[in-house]
């Protein structure tokens, strides 16, 4: 056992008839016709009887406790993964659950692989949430997380022909145990509409008049802490028509226009991130982030008003993390409930608002940082576009003009609008006036924002911009994904690494004891060998499990350089095909990776990875030496699957464009060693690990900014290396595509043509060689067993726990409430 069981009156015996009974009564079934699936929901509820007791008694305890400070984090993505191994293992009740279904004979494993991922999110945002809300559970922290209630989430991939397709993910086909309707918490939502003038005294009011109104159902799924009774909760809102059925319209025989208002009303939830390309789309993602928005807050004001009279200390007992700018709206929507509908003056209500929201900012993309037409919002929230407007003048004239008297460069640059046609609402801008603290997600990341993107904010609001370096949970990315490396750092050094992954330091010393060292071999290759079956039972692929599995997985997009791992295979294809018997080891590529619907580019990078893949796996010539594998439909159980098994983690990305990453992290966790750029957090694991143990490459964040500066030429790298423009030229032909001749130029064409942003070629030669040495590396197998111990032994640091205690003790000033 890794852990001590908490004290529980749930013994195999009770689990057993609770099984049964749900079985019989709750799902109508027996133990005799009962298939899988239902087996799996039987256990879910027999667990939830546990769950939601202590997820009452949290709430209780919270609520006694002065009605202790609590975050509400909103997020417009949780990607939580599945979470019956997850609550087992929280609540203690693994083995019991295991001996109590083997003797109704039944198969744990079997029964927890009979839930699907919920489809709540994308990525890594997504999954840094879900990390958060564990942690903050586990560290009896007073929590809610705010999200929306998918149907169909983002999409499932699948791959025909090589390209990407997506199809929806109806993850809640056959119902989700673990989440319960909330339906007495309904909210009804104000869209459009015009806004009215009116005078209460002497006092000029304003009130909106909406003309639509949707229907906010909240869905919660508690959040399981571990080895404690706290349990949090995960507050997801369905969207609903107001007037779902039109009687009249179906009796008159028009079917379709009857259910008109509950089609329209439903699409807002449907799908995360909706294709923007249109107006109709740009409308609809509006109309999701308001609607997340406005259930929260007026949900977190209707908690607070159970024990308050006022709203005047709204932010001593609630603090409203925004996780990217998608949730920014909610700062008019607070400035609107507390001006319209509570009667505060404005600047009362402005102090209230500012010391409520805390923003997190994710990325330094400029194509990322959102904007909405002004025009849309005037549309759509026309007494938010009023609101915005005082908040940007009050600003600009109060505090921008005292600093900088005269400097229209300053009022253009710092302006919540972007003038232009048309005029643009820079929620970035807005997240950073309208909060109290602002924080990037990694030393550099922060740096970064503080003297590239945000330098004037920063000199305006020197203490307003801090550091919190992402992190990821260790029971989820350890000891769930990995039991048996979880299980032998146990057996040496303890398990309250759990709880305090700092401990993992205590692992270093076995780095050169032979008998930790050939365990810790033994089970990598056996994760090695469970992928490889995977990839055989899913690709009809072989791999060798005595290859190098060299993993990159992540979204895919340019700025992350899938394409320039790509042509690195294609060189070591060129030189095989050349020489047959070049000196390589073994290795296999692995990709897993999911391309925006929009974004052309992106999917013919996958598209030509699957390409490339189908060559080069089936000549004979090279001998198996290379094999490129494309997984399909990446998720949290997949990348479970994938992060034990991987000897190399990929982080590539241009040095200055990725904010933290989290794979990264996991990955190093979990014994592979980081391939990467002086990017995100990969500097920071490079000072924990030591650069003798990593594989750093490329430009720096200085150096990418001088080449920008002097004028960038990817034509002359071309020039100057025949290897390189002998695999950008393949892209340009019929080599991989003989049916579709130069079907992968688009990829040559931006490299080159189109002046390659993300500055592939001027990285590649020092990518190849940082290949060289790590091919060189992997072959002094007590080296480099050596150093993915190191590995797992030196990311303590990179816990979400620490996270958390870093946004307790700088932005959040949460108090911690027990539950006994």
């Amino acid at each position: 056992m890794l852990t001590k069981e908490k004290p529980t009156s749930l013994s195999v015996e009770k689990l057993k008839l609770s099984i049964v009974r749900h079985l019989r009564t709750t799902l109508a079934s027996n133990e005799h016709v009962a298939s899988q699936n239902t087996w799996w929901q039987a256990t879910c509820f027999a667990l939830n009887e546990e769950i939601f007791e202590n997820a009452w008694s949290t709430f209780k305890q919270t609520r006694l406790d002065h009605c202790a400070r609590t975050v509400n984090y909103l997020s417009l993505e949780f990607l939580i993964g599945r979470l019956t191994t997850n609550n087992l293992i929280n609540l203690g009740l693994e083995d019991k659950v295991r001996q109590a279904l083997n003797e109704l004979g039944q198969d744990i494993n079997a029964i927890s692989g009979e839930e699907r991922d919920p489809s709540l999110g994308n990525g890594g945002l997504g999954r840094l949430a879900a990390c958060f809300m564990d942690s903050l559970v586990t560290l009896e922290y007073p929590a809610v997380g705010y999200g929306l209630h998918y149907q169909y989430g983002l999409f499932r991939q699948g791959i025909k022909n090589g390209e990407q397709v997506e199809y929806p993910d109806n993850w809640r086909d056959y119902g989700y145990p673990f989440e319960v309707c909330r339906s007495s918490f309904a909210l009804d939502i104000p869209l459009y509409g015009h806004v009215e003038t009116y005078y209460q005294g002497d006092t000029m009011r304003k009130r909106w008049v909406p003309s639509q109104y949707l229907r906010g159902v909240p869905w919660d799924i508690p959040v399981v802490g571990f080895e404690v009774k706290n349990v949090n909760t995960l507050r997801l809102w369905e969207c609903r028509a107001v007037n779902e059925f039109d009687l009249n319209q179906f009796n008159q025989g028009c079917f379709a226009s009857a259910l008109h208002e509950k089609v329209k009303a439903e699409s807002v939830t449907q799908v995360l991130y909706p294709n923007d390309e249109s107006e109709m789309g740009k409308e609809l993602r509006l109309i999701q982030q308001y609607f997340l928005c406005a259930c929260s807050v007026r949900d977190i004001i209707n908690r607070h008003k159970e024990h308050f009279a006022s709203l005047d200390n709204l932010c001593d007992t609630n603090v409203m993390q925004l996780n990217d700018t998608h949730p920014a709206i909610a700062i008019p929507e607070l400035m609107r409930i507390l001006l319209d509908e509570e009667g505060i003056e404005w600047d009362k209500a402005w102090k209230i608002s500012q010391r409520c929201f805390a923003y997190t900012n994710h990325t330094l993309l400029p194509e990322a940082l959102e904007t909405w037409p002004v025009d849309l919002i005037a549309k759509v929230l026309p007494r938010h576009i009023e609101i915005i407007n005082e908040i940007n003048y009050l600003f600009l004239s109060q505090v921008v003009e005292k600093q900088w008297p005269g400097d229209q460069e300053k009022l253009i640059k710092l302006s919540i609008f972007e003038e232009g046609y048309p005029r643009q609402v820079r929620m970035a801008n807005l997240s950073v006036i309208g909060s109290y603290k602002v924080n990037g997600v990694a030393k550099l990341h922060t740096q970064l924002v503080k003297s590239d993107l945000f330098p004037e904010f920063d000199a305006l609001f020197p203490d307003r911009l801090v550091n919190v370096t992402n992190g990821v949970t260790p029971r989820r990315w350890l000891r769930q994904c990995n039991p048996a490396l979880a299980q032998l750092i146990s057996a040496n050094i303890g398990p309250q690494w759990q709880k305090d992954l700092s401990l993992l330091a205590g692992v270093e010393k076995y780095a050169t004891d032979k008998k930790f060292v050939q365990q810790y071999a033994d089970i990598k290759l056996a994760n090695k060998q469970k992928l490889a079956n995977y990839i055989k039972d899913n690709l009809a692929i072989d791999v060798s499990t005595e290859a190098i599995f060299d993993v990159q997985i992540k979204r895919l997009h340019e700025y992350k350089r899938q394409h320039l791992n790509l042509l690195h295979i294609l060189t070591l294809y060129r030189r095989l095909l050349a020489d047959p018997n070049y000196d390589m080891h073994s290795r296999v590529f692995i990709f897993a990776a999911k391309a925006a619907p929009g974004y052309r580019l992106a999917k013919d990078i996958i598209y030509a990875i699957n390409k490339v893949a189908a060559v080069i796996n089936s000549d004979e010539r090279i001998k198996g030496k290379i094999k490129v594998v494309f997984l399909p439909d990446y998720s949290v159980t997949l990348a479970e699957l994938i992060i034990p098994a991987a000897d190399v983690s990929e982080q590539i990305s241009t040095a200055g464009k990725e904010a933290s990453g989290t794979g990264n992290m996991k990955l190093g966790l979990n014994g592979a060693l980081t391939l990467g750029t002086l990017d995100g957090a990969n500097v920071e694991i490079a000072e924990e690990v030591g650069d003798e143990h990593a594989f750093i490459f490329g430009l720096t964040v200085d150096q990418v900014n001088a080449l920008k500066a002097s004028g960038y030429r990817p034509q002359d790298y071309i020039a100057q290396n025949d290897e390189l423009k002998a695999v950008v030229d393949w892209l340009c032909g019929d080599k991989f595509t003989p049916e579709e001749p130069g079907r992968l130029s688009s990829i040559a064409h931006s490299l080159v043509q189109g002046g390659d942003p993300y500055l592939v070629l001027a990285d590649f030669a020092a990518y190849v060689e940082a290949q060289a040495q790590l091919d060189k590396a992997y072959r002094n197998r007590t080296a480099w067993l050596h150093s993915t111990i190191l590995n797992t032994a030196r990311l303590g640091k990179f816990s979400s726990d620490r996270s958390i205690e870093d946004y307790v003790r700088d932005i959040w000033h949460l108090k911690k409430v027990s539950v006994k």
